[in-house]
C-alpha cells in the first residue's frame, strides 16, 4: 500500500505501479484507443477529452501482467467538467476505491469482499453488448491473440456459401471479430461482396461492429451503393446502420462524397441528423457543412432537438471552436439566429 506522503495520483500511475501492461480505449461514441501519452495529459487536466458523451468519458482499460493468458477489463464513467476536462475529485475517489479493495496488486483475484467493493464502485459501468464485443475484439486482434469461437461461422457465412437466408448460428460477437480482421484472410474481399445481400438481421449488428473500423475503399463503396439503395427503397433502419458503418472512416473521399450529397437533400430525418452529431461529427469540422447541419437541424423549429444536439457537439474538442465560430456568424439565416437565442435564455 501506498503511505500517505506518497499518494497515488493518477490512474496510470496505479497501473504502472502495479507493473501492468496496458491499453486505454474510449467506448463512449465509438470505440477509440487513446494513447497512454494522451490519457496522462487527460489525466492532469492539460487536454480536454477528446471524446465526450453527455459529460461524462466513457473509458475501457484492458491490463494485464506479462505472465498472464488474459488482460483484465475495467470499464470506468467520469464526470467531465464544462471545459470538457477529467473531474479530478471522482477520478481520486475511483483510485480510493480500488486500492482499498484490491491494494496495489491489480492482478489478485479478489475474495468475495473485494469483490463486493469493486461493484459497489459508482464509476463502473457495463457498457452495451456491442461495445463490449468491439472491445473484446480489438483487445484480442491488437495482442494477436486467436480470434473467438464465434469467428469461423461468421466468415462463412459472410462467404456466401450457405445462403444468405442461413443467418441463425452467427452472433454479435463473431460480426465483431470478423470486422476488427479485415486485413486478414481476404476478409475485406469477402465483405465487399457480401454486402448488397445481407438480410437486416445481419446487416445492423455488422455495422454497429464496423463503426469502430477504418474501412478498405471496396467496402466503402459497397456500402455507399446499399444506402443509395436503401434511401430509395425508403429503409429508414439501415440507411442509419449504413451511415453508422462509416464513423471510424468519415476522412474517405466515398465517405465525403456520400455525406456531402446528402447534406444537399430537402429534408433529413431527425435520426440521420442525430447520428450524423453522435458518430460522424468529424463531418462537421467545417463551417460550410456545420452551417447546412444547423439549418437541417432546425427546419422542423424543434428547439428540443436543436439545444440537445448543439448541447453534445459543443462538447466535441475538435468542433467547439468551430460551432461557437458560426453561431455568431452573419451568415445565419434568420431561422438559425432565432434558434440560437433560445438556447441563451
Amino acid at each position: 500500500m501506498s503511505t500517505t506522503s506518497d499518494p497515488i495520483s493518477s490512474i496510470s500511475a496505479l497501473l504502472s505501479l502495479s507493473d501492468s501492461q496496458y491499453r486505454i480505449y474510449d467506448i463512449g461514441r465509438k470505440v477509440d484507443k487513446i494513447s497512454k501519452a494522451q490519457f496522462e495529459k487527460i489525466e492532469e487536466a492539460q487536454l480536454p477529452y477528446p471524446y465526450p458523451s453527455q459529460g461524462h468519458a466513457l473509458l475501457a482499460i484492458a491490463f494485464w501482467q506479462k505472465q498472464s493468458t488474459s488482460p483484465y477489463l475495467w470499464f470506468i464513467k467520469l464526470p467531465l467538467d464544462e471545459r470538457g476536462l477529467l473531474n479530478q475529485g471522482a477520478r481520486n475517489h475511483f483510485i480510493a476505491i480500488i486500492i482499498e479493495a484490491l491494494g496495489e496488486d491489480l492482478s489478485v483475484n479478489p475474495t468475495e469482499q473485494q469483490e463486493a467493493l469493486l461493484k459497489k464502485n459508482p464509476y463502473h459501468f457495463t457498457p452495451t453488448q456491442y461495445k463490449l464485443a468491439a472491445i473484446n475484439s480489438t483487445v484480442s486482434a491488437s495482442l494477436k491473440y486467436p480470434a473467438s469461437k464465434f469467428y469461423p461461422p461468421v466468415q462463412q457465412y459472410l462467404s456466401g456459401k450457405d445462403g444468405w437466408e442461413n443467418w441463425q448460428n452467427i452472433g454479435v460477437q463473431g460480426l465483431s471479430d470478423f470486422g476488427f480482421r479485415l486485413s486478414e484472410n481476404n476478409n475485406n474481399n469477402i465483405l465487399a461482396n457480401a454486402i448488397a445481400f445481407l438480410p437486416e438481421q445481419v446487416l445492423l449488428p455488422l455495422c454497429s461492429a464496423l463503426e469502430n473500423v477504418l474501412l478498405p475503399a471496396n467496402v466503402i463503396e459497397q456500402i455507399v451503393i446499399r444506402f443509395k439503395k436503401a434511401e430509395t427503397n425508403n429503409e429508414l433502419t439501415i440507411s442509419i446502420a449504413l451511415l453508422r458503418a462509416l464513423a471510424s472512416s468519415t476522412d474517405h473521399q466515398f465517405c465525403h462524397e456520400l455525406l456531402t450529397d446528402l447534406m444537399k437533400s430537402n429534408v433529413l430525418h431527425e435520426e440521420i441528423l442525430i447520428i450524423i452529431a453522435g458518430r460522424l461529427w468529424p463531418i462537421l469540422n467545417n463551417e460550410n457543412t456545420l452551417f447546412i447541419y444547423l439549418e437541417h437541424l432546425i427546419q422542423d423549429h424543434d428547439n428540443e432537438l436543436f439545444s440537445a444536439v448543439f448541447k453534445d457537439l459543443v462538447a466535441i474538442p475538435t468542433i467547439r471552436p468551430v460551432l461557437l465560430q458560426a453561431i455568431r456568424s452573419p451568415k445565419r439565416s434568420p431561422d438559425l439566429a432565432q434558434a440560437i437565442g433560445m438556447l441563451f435564455k
